[in-house]
Formats: structure tokens, sequence, C-alpha cells
């Protein structure tokens, strides 16, 4: 099974020079966890929802307004400032088994699908893994019920 069978095309992103509000408003509006930063098409870091939770929390926000009921957040911040550089990349060709294993060893939740010209072209995430772990477990559970009931 490659990545192009599994990764998701349709892919948010951030580019370097935005605020830190665009890329808190595409991973909270849009229920997601990793935004691909780029440039010009190609990839150049990677913002996760912990990064942000990071920058946007109290310890770390000298500019936590309280208004006694909530806290409002003022982030003049750019993504630039917040995101990860020497973001780990695959192909749309590269085994699912291979970008899983890659995943696992650097302990990071989602990889970037780029093309040969290195432009984004979707990403995949550890979801998009378990969902398919999940759909080829349980037909092999079924297959091992019918066979322990015919005999």
């Amino acid at each position: 099974m490659r990545v192009k069978e599994l990764m998701t095309s349709k892919v948010f992103t951030v580019e370097q020079q935005d605020l830190i509000d665009r890329a808190f408003f595409l991973i909270h509006y849009e229920k997601i966890r990793h935004l691909p930063v780029v440039k010009k098409g190609k990839v150049v870091g990677m913002v996760s929802d912990r990064d942000l939770y990071k920058a946007l929390g109290p310890k770390n926000n000298p500019n936590v307004i309280e208004t006694g009921v909530t806290e409002m957040h003022v982030i003049p911040k750019k993504v630039q400032n917040i995101m990860r550089r020497g973001v780990l990349t695959v192909t749309p060709d590269t085994y699912a088994s291979e970008a899983a294993a890659l995943m696992a060893d650097n302990k990071v939740g989602a990889l970037p699908v780029v093309n040969k010209d290195d432009k984004l072209v979707g990403i995949l995430s550890a979801t998009d893994i378990l969902r398919v772990f999940s759909k080829i477990e349980k037909t092999s559970e079924n297959h091992a019920e019918t066979m322990s009931g015919n005999e």
C-alpha cells in the first residue's frame, strides 16, 4: 500500500509571515492537528496544535489580558516564530509501512506528502494510518471468526 492511497489531498496550509491567529483558527475550526508551512508551494516547516498551545498558553504569553471572566490572548507573533523546521516528508509512492515507521521512529504525528518537485500534494497523519490498520485488523478478525466457525 502506498501513501497516495491513504493521504489527505485537501491540505490547509499557512505561510511563515501569517500571524499565529490564522494557524489557530485553521487548527481549531477545521479540527486538524498539523499545518504545513509553505513558501511558493514548498514545505518549509510545520505547526502542530501542541506548538500553538505552547505559544498561546498564559504562562508563555506576556500579552494576556484578563477581563475577569475570560482571558484574551493578543498574539502579534508570526508563524515563523513557532514553526518547526527540518520537516520530514514522503512522496505519494512511498510505502505506507515506511511512512508509518518514519513517523514512529521520529515521534511525529504527520508527514507532508511532496511530489518530485518538492511541492506539497497532501498530508499523511497517524489517524490516516490507524484508520487503515483498523480496517485491515477488523477484516482479519472477521476472517478468523469465520474460519473458527467452520471447524
